[in-house]
C-alpha cells in the first residue's frame, strides 16, 4: 500500500493517488491546493486503510462517506447542509457528523445534535429535518454492510386530551374555507394563482403539480395520471370541472411542462416547496392580510372538503394518494367515475370561475400582482404581527 500526492497544475487541489492493501487504485481529491494540509490529509487516508486492513471497513467508514454514497446512489440531499467553498466547511446535520466514523454516532450524540441545529421546535419539524435524512443514510451503510443495524429513537409527538400543543400549527399543515383561499389568491399574479387554483380543486402534492407533464392531462375523460407519487405507486387524479376551461387552454396552447412562472419557465422545486413562488406568497400574505395559506394548504383542504361531502374514506385516499387497490395500481391511465363525481363534490366560487385566467391561463401568464405600496406593505405587517399574537396567545 503506497499513497502519494498528486496534481494536474500548480493551482489545482492535491489529489491523493495510489493503491490500498488489496490493489485497488485510490484517487481522492484533498480539496485543498496547500501541500502541507494536503500531506496531512495524504498521511490521515494511509493510516484509515492500514487501519481498515486490521479491523474491517465498518471501523473506519465515516459519515460523510456513507452520505456521499447514499447520494451517488440517487438519495436526496435535502436537510444534509451546505458546503461553503470559501471556508471549506458544511452547515447543519454534515457540520456536526463530518468525519465521523459511523462507529462512535451514538443515540445521545444524535439527540445533542437535534437540540444543537434545531432548538424549540416541533417533534414532527425535528423528524423531518434531522432524524429522516439520517436514518436514511444510516440504512444505506447498513446495506452496503458498513454500519451495524440500530434502532434509532426518533422524537414522539405527545398523545393524549391532557397533552398542551406545542405552539402555533405550521402553516400549510391545516385547511381553510374556500372563501379564504379565494381572498388570498386574488392577491397573487396569474402564474402563481393558478398554481393555487389547480392545488385546491386536485389535492395534488406541490411536488407532483410543479414537475407534471401536459401529456399527462386528458381534460376529455377529466383524468391526470402521475407516474410517480410519494407512496411509490402511479395513480390517477380525477379532474373537477373548474378546472376543464385552464387545462384545456394550457394542454391546447402550452405543451410541456404544466405549470409555469410568469416568465414562462419550469418551476424550480424540491420534496415540500415550490421554487419561484416565496416572495410572491410573502406580498400575497401582506396585501390581503391572510397568513394561513401556502401550497400544502390545499391539499389539507381538499382532504377535509372531501370529508365533509360526505365522500367515502377509501375513495378520498384514492384521490389524495394516500392508498391504491389493485384496480387503481394497474390502471392509473383509466378515468374512473366514482373519483370524478367525488371531486366535483368541491365547493365552488362564482369570481373565482369569472376571472379571465381561468379561461386563458396561457395568454395571461406574464400579468404580475401589483407591486405593494409602502403603506400597504406596513399595514400588511402590522396585521401579521397582530396575527402571530393571537397565536401566540
Amino acid at each position: 500500500m503506497r499513497l502519494y500526492l498528486w496534481r494536474r497544475t500548480e493551482t489545482s487541489n492535491w489529489i491523493i493517488r495510489g493503491t490500498d492493501a488489496e490493489g485497488r487504485e485510490v484517487n481522492q481529491s484533498t480539496k485543498t491546493t496547500n501541500k502541507a494540509a494536503a500531506e496531512g490529509i495524504r498521511i490521515k487516508k494511509e493510516a484509515e486503510l492500514l487501519h481498515e486492513v486490521v479491523h474491517g471497513k465498518k471501523a473506519v467508514v465515516t459519515f460523510d462517506q456513507a452520505a456521499e454514497s447514499y447520494l451517488d446512489n440517487g438519495g436526496s440531499p435535502r436537510f444534509l447542509g451546505t458546503f461553503d467553498e470559501e471556508t471549506g466547511k458544511w452547515s447543519g446535520l454534515m457540520s456536526h457528523l463530518m468525519g465521523v466514523p459511523l462507529k462512535d454516532i451514538t443515540q445521545a450524540r444524535m439527540n445533542e445534535i437535534g437540540k444543537a441545529l434545531y432548538p424549540n421546535v416541533r417533534p414532527d419539524t425535528l423528524n423531518r429535518q434531522l432524524w429522516t435524512p439520517f436514518i436514511a443514510i444510516w440504512s444505506h451503510a447498513e446495506r452496503m454492510e458498513w454500519a451495524q443495524p440500530k434502532r434509532w429513537i426518533r422524537p414522539k409527538k405527545p398523545k393524549g386530551t391532557n397533552v398542551e400543543s406545542f405552539g402555533p400549527k405550521r402553516v400549510g399543515s391545516y385547511p381553510v374555507p374556500y372563501g379564504v383561499a379565494w381572498e388570498f389568491i386574488k392577491g397573487l399574479g396569474v402564474a402563481n394563482a393558478t398554481v393555487f387554483t389547480i392545488l385546491f380543486y386536485s389535492g395534488m402534492r406541490p411536488i407532483e403539480l410543479f414537475t407534471m407533464d401536459t401529456s399527462q392531462v386528458n381534460v376529455k375523460n377529466r383524468w391526470i395520471t402521475l407516474a410517480k407519487s410519494k407512496i411509490g405507486e402511479p395513480r390517477g387524479v380525477p379532474i373537477h370541472e373548474a378546472l376543464v376551461p385552464m387545462l384545456t387552454d394550457m394542454v391546447e396552447n402550452r405543451p410541456g411542462r404544466l405549470v409555469r412562472t410568469w416568465d414562462n419557465e419550469h418551476f424550480t422545486v424540491v420534496e415540500n416547496a415550490g421554487g419561484q413562488m416565496k416572495k410572491a406568497i410573502i406580498a400575497a400574505r401582506l396585501r390581503t392580510h391572510i397568513f394561513d395559506v401556502a401550497p400544502y394548504t390545499a391539499r389539507h383542504t381538499v382532504s377535509t372538503q372531501l370529508v365533509i361531502e360526505g365522500v367515502h374514506p377509501h375513495t378520498k385516499d384514492q384521490i389524495l394518494g394516500h392508498s391504491a387497490d389493485d384496480m387503481s395500481r394497474h390502471y392509473t391511465h383509466v378515468p374512473q367515475a366514482p373519483l370524478i363525481e367525488a371531486i366535483n363534490k368541491l365547493p365552488t366560487i362564482q369570481e373565482w370561475l369569472d376571472q379571465d385566467w381561468m379561461r386563458e391561463p396561457v395568454k395571461h401568464a406574464h400579468r404580475w400582482a401589483k407591486p405593494l405600496k409602502k403603506a400597504e406593505r406596513e399595514a400588511g405587517e402590522r396585521a401579521f404581527e397582530a396575527w402571530q399574537k393571537r397565536r401566540a396567545a
